[in-house]
């Protein structure tokens, strides 16, 4: 069984030999995890400028060193990107085809992988600050939002932007926003906090991606960017092919969350 001391190798060959399918939110406390983007060559360089003109959302950690590489040395070792994940989404012309335990039937020679910052990173260092993470503390992956804030556009990408939440009372948001600016390589200060409508979030039960959790009295919804952004550019991009994470399954890596902080 997986859990917050698992290591970074144990839990990608959990997912290498089908094992585990779920959340890694929690998972090898201590580590960056990724958000995955797989584009052809072709799309690769609109893609790399869209994420250079969006950094909340689309903080970048690495990308392949030549097109087909299955493996990011910066990253992990024995990392086998077509495997190492929970699960995957596979996109043609933008739109969701399929969801996958692993990629390799579908691998190219000319795939370049990009790796995106994501905020089950911070989540540590909320938790360490004594903070309450409600998706951790419910065992639910984290709801997911797609709001009324436009990324800016690169070549054929565009579109809104997605947040994650986490209620949270006024003076801990405050305190979140805090640690979290030290981590913008993992989406940083949170975009936004209070009335969801503000953003276009009509309904906070009825997330996009992941799952409800409750809101307590006196607690606001604090909103982060989230690295399920570029999903909703891809579907507005219609490249020929893309594969991505399932909203929550991500890429954990060897990399230190200490080694992100600014400060």
């Amino acid at each position: 069984m997986l859990t917050k001391t698992s290591t970074p190798l144990n839990v990608r060959l959990a997912c290498r030999e089908q094992q585990f399918n779920g959340t890694t939110s929690g998972l090898a406390a201590g580590f960056v995890q990724a958000n995955l983007v797989i584009l052809p060559k072709a799309d690769a360089a609109d893609f790399l400028l869209f994420c250079q003109r969006n950094p909340k959302p689309c903080p970048l950690l690495a990308i392949s060193a030549q097109p087909g590489d299955t493996g990011i040395a910066a990253v992990a070792t024995e990392l086998d990107i077509r495997s190492d994940l929970p699960s995957y989404r596979l996109f043609r012309q933008g739109k969701l085809v399929a969801e996958l335990p692993d990629i390799r039937e579908f691998w190219r020679d000319d795939l370049v992988t990009f790796l995106l910052g994501c905020s089950f990173s911070f989540e540590e260092a909320l938790l360490a600050d004594g903070l309450e993470i409600r998706n951790i503390s419910e065992g639910v992956n984290v709801p997911m939002y797609r709001t009324s804030i436009r990324c800016h556009s690169a070549g054929k990408f565009s579109g809104p932007m997605v947040v994650s939440m986490r209620p949270m009372t006024p003076a801990d948001a405050i305190r979140a926003i805090q640690i979290c600016s030290r981590f913008p390589q993992v989406h940083g200060a949170p975009v936004h906090f209070g009335d969801p409508a503000a953003i276009g979030i009509a309904d906070l039960t009825q997330p996009d991606f992941g799952d409800a959790v409750s809101i307590k009295p006196g607690e606001v919804p604090v909103f982060w960017a989230c690295g399920v952004t570029p999903q909703l550019a891809i579907a507005e991009a219609k490249p020929e092919c893309c594969i991505t994470h399932s909203p929550g399954c991500m890429l954990v890596t060897d990399i230190p969350n200490s080694k992100l902080a600014l400060f």
